[in-house]
C-alpha cells in the first residue's frame, strides 16, 4: 500500500473529552471518529488494527474446532422472554419494534439465539461436543458511555458457545477455549493475566477474565509472582493469619471519642495505627441483622458477603435500623455490648478472618462518643458467630496457593470464559438423546472477546509520549518504508519501490510512505500511528549504499546495506 492512496487524517491535539490514553491516541491518529455517545466510525487506519485481531482470533477459533457462523444483530423478543431476561434486563438492553409493532432487540450477547439453534440441529449426542463462534457487532446503551471505544455502546465482539453431553465434557471445552485465549492473547503481543472471576449476571459455575495489565484499568487483579495464582480481587482468597491469635494482655477501657467517627479519625485521636483497630459494617438480611467486623484497613467485600447464608439478600442497614438493633448512631458499633442495648431481635455477628484473629483491639462502644481499647474476642464480647473471609486481599497478603504473596495490578477485561451449565439450555428447551436414547438437557459454555476493547488496551499498554507503539500483530502496517524526496529524486523512487517489492514479495506488511512530507513531518506521524519498524530511504545514505532502520522502541537508528534490509526485517519480525 502506498500512503498518498491511503487515508491518513492525523491531528496534533485530542478533543477535550478524551480522558484516558487510548482514547486521545486513537482520535489523534485518525483512527475513530466520533458519531455519537459511545458511538464511532472505524476509519480505514483503525480498521486495519480491527482486521489484524479479527484474523488471530479466527485462526485460533478455527484451531480448536470451533465453527463460525454469523448470528444477526437484531433478534426477535419472543427467544428473550423464553429465557427469562427480556424483564431481567435493564435499560442497557436496546429494546425496538418493527412496522408491525413487534417487540425486537438489538443484540448485546447471544445466547439465546445460538441456543435456539442448538435445539433445531443439535438432536443426538452424536453431534456433541460442538463449538459456534461469530464475530459480530454488539450494542449495549450504556448509561454513561466513557472512554473512546473502551466503553462504548456499539462495539465488535468475538463469542463463541459450547455444546455438550455432561459436566465433564463441559470442562474439557472450557479449557480448550482458556487455552486458546492464552495462545491469542500472547500472538498479539499483550502482558495479560487469566484470572479466576465471578460469573455475574451470565451465570454459570466456572469464570475466568483475561485481564490486559495497564495501569489504566478499571479492575484490580491480585497475582503471585512467584507462582501461577491470579485473580480478580473480588474472588482472591483472603486466607486467615498463620498465627493464633495473641493472648489478651490489655484492659478494656471506655474512652471519650467525640465527635470521631471514622476508623482514620479514631486513629489519629488515640495515636494508634489502623491494624489496632476493628470496623462495624452493618447489613440486614433474610437471617436478621448482621454486624460484620473487619480489620480497619481492610475493605468489605460484598460479593463474599453475599455467598453467605447469613447474608441471603443483604442491603446495608439504614440508621434508624442500627439504632434500633444496637443503640447507638453510626460510627460507634462494634461488638462489645452496653448495657441497655435492648435489639428487636437477634444481632448475627460476622467477622472476618483477621478480625477474628485480633486481640487487645480498639472498636466501637456501641455508646455515642465513644470506642473501647483493649478489646478482646471471648473476654469482653462473644465470639463472633461466624467467621469468613469477606473482604478485598490487599498487597502483601499469603498468596492462597502457599507459593508466595499477593501483588496488586491493575487490568483491563478483554476476555471472559464461561462454563454456563444449563441456564439457557434448560430454559429454551436445548436438549438431546443420549446413548440410551433418553433426553438431556446439554451443557453450555460461552466465551467472549472484545475486539474493539483489545484495540483500545492494546494502547493503553503500549505507548509513549510521542503515540502508539503497535505489537507487531496488531500494526496497521507492520513496516513503513519512509522515501526522502520520493516526488523529487529519481534514486531515492527507484530504491524505495524496490525495496517495497521486495518486502512485500517476502510476505511483510509493509507500506510505502510515497507524499513527499518533510522528515520531521513524516516521522512523527509514523511514530504516532505506531509502526514498529520504519525504513528510511534517502539520497544521502544512497549514496553510501545504505539506508535507516529505526524499531519503533528504539532510540536510535542504525544503518543497514540495501541488500541486508529484508533478511533484518524478517529476523527482528521472528523474534517479536
Amino acid at each position: 500500500m502506498k500512503l498518498s492512496q491511503f487515508f491518513l487524517s492525523t491531528t496534533k491535539e485530542a478533543p477535550a473529552e478524551a480522558e484516558i490514553i487510548s482514547h486521545q491516541l486513537m482520535m489523534r491518529a485518525g483512527m475513530i471518529k466520533k458519531l455519537g455517545a459511545g458511538i464511532y466510525t472505524w476509519m480505514p487506519l483503525g480498521v486495519r488494527v480491527l482486521r489484524k485481531v479479527e484474523n488471530v482470533i479466527r485462526e485460533e477459533m478455527n484451531a480448536a474446532g470451533a465453527v463460525e457462523l454469523l448470528m444477526p444483530v437484531i433478534q426477535p423478543a419472543e427467544l428473550w422472554q423464553e429465557s427469562g431476561r427480556w424483564d431481567k434486563m435493564g435499560p442497557e438492553m436496546m429494546r425496538i419494534k418493527d412496522r408491525h409493532e413487534r417487540d425486537f432487540i438489538v443484540q448485546p450477547t447471544s445466547e439465546e439465539v445460538i441456543t435456539d439453534i442448538a435445539r433445531q440441529e443439535l438432536k443426538s449426542w452424536r453431534q456433541l461436543p460442538r463449538n459456534f463462534y461469530h464475530i459480530q457487532t454488539k450494542f449495549r446503551d450504556e448509561r454513561r458511555p466513557r472512554f473512546g471505544v473502551m466503553r462504548s455502546r456499539e462495539f465488535i465482539m468475538k463469542d463463541a458457545y459450547s455444546f455438550d453431553v455432561d459436566k465433564a465434557s463441559l470442562m474439557k471445552s472450557y479449557q480448550v477455549m482458556y487455552d486458546a485465549y492464552g495462545k491469542i492473547f500472547t500472538r498479539l503481543g499483550l502482558e495479560f493475566r487469566a484470572v479466576n472471576a465471578d460469573t455475574g449476571n451470565i451465570g454459570g459455575f466456572a469464570s475466568h477474565e483475561f485481564q490486559v495489565l495497564a495501569e489504566s484499568g478499571e479492575d484490580v487483579i491480585a497475582y503471585c509472582p512467584t507462582s501461577d495464582f491470579a485473580a480478580n480481587v473480588e474472588m482472591a482468597e483472603a486466607i486467615a493469619p498463620a498465627a493464633p491469635r495473641a493472648a489478651a494482655l490489655a484492659k478494656l477501657e471506655l474512652v471519650h471519642t467525640p465527635g470521631q467517627k471514622t476508623c482514620e479519625d479514631v486513629g489519629a485521636f488515640l495515636k494508634l495505627p489502623m491494624e489496632k483497630q476493628l470496623k462495624a459494617m452493618m447489613y440486614v438480611s433474610d437471617a436478621g441483622f448482621v454486624l460484620c467486623m473487619l480489620r480497619a484497613d481492610h475493605m468489605v467485600n460484598e460479593i463474599k458477603l453475599g455467598k453467605l447464608p447469613q447474608l441471603a439478600n443483604f442491603r446495608p442497614a439504614t440508621p434508624e435500623e442500627i439504632e434500633a438493633y444496637l443503640g447507638v448512631e453510626p460510627g460507634y458499633c462494634g461488638p462489645v455490648p452496653r448495657h441497655g442495648n435492648a435489639h428487636p431481635g437477634k444481632v448475627i455477628v460476622v467477622a472476618d478472618r483477621t478480625a477474628a484473629a485480633m486481640s487487645d483491639f480498639v472498636c466501637g462502644a456501641n455508646e455515642s462518643g465513644y470506642h473501647v481499647t483493649g478489646a478482646n474476642w471471648g473476654r469482653d464480647c462473644a465470639e463472633p458467630d461466624v467467621v469468613a473471609d469477606i473482604r478485598n486481599v490487599v498487597e502483601g497478603d499469603a498468596s492462597p496457593d502457599g507459593k508466595g504473596v499477593i501483588s496488586l495490578r491493575r487490568g483491563i477485561e478483554v476476555g471472559h470464559v464461561f462454563a454456563l451449565g444449563q441456564k439457557y439450555s434448560e430454559a429454551l428447551g436445548a436438549k438431546f438423546l443420549n446413548k440410551e436414547q433418553k433426553e438431556e438437557v446439554m451443557e453450555m459454555g460461552c466465551y467472549g472477546i472484545g475486539v474493539t476493547r483489545v484495540v483500545a488496551a492494546a494502547i493503553e499498554q503500549n505507548h509513549d509520549e510521542r503515540g502508539i507503539i503497535w505489537p507487531d500483530s496488531m500494526a496497521p502496517f507492520t513496516v513503513v518504508i519512509a522515501a526522502l524526496g520520493y516526488d523529487r529524486s529519481a534514486e531515492v523512487k527507484a530504491a524505495a519501490d524496490s525495496l517495497y517489492s521486495e518486502l512485500a514479495a517476502a510476505g511483510i506488511d509493509v507500506a510505502l510512505d510515497d507524499r513527499g512530507e518533510r522528515p520531521g513531518v513524516m516521522f512523527a506521524e509514523l511514530e504516532l500511528i505506531g509502526i514498529p519498524h520504519r525504513i528510511t530511504v534517502g539520497d544521502r545514505g544512497l549514496k553510501e549504499g545504505v539506508v535507516e532502520y529505526q524499531a519503533r522502541r528504539a532510540t536510535e537508528a542504525v544503518k543497514l546495506a540495501l541488500g541486508d534490509v529484508v533478511g533484518t526485517l524478517k529476523q527482528a519480525l521472528a523474534a517479536n
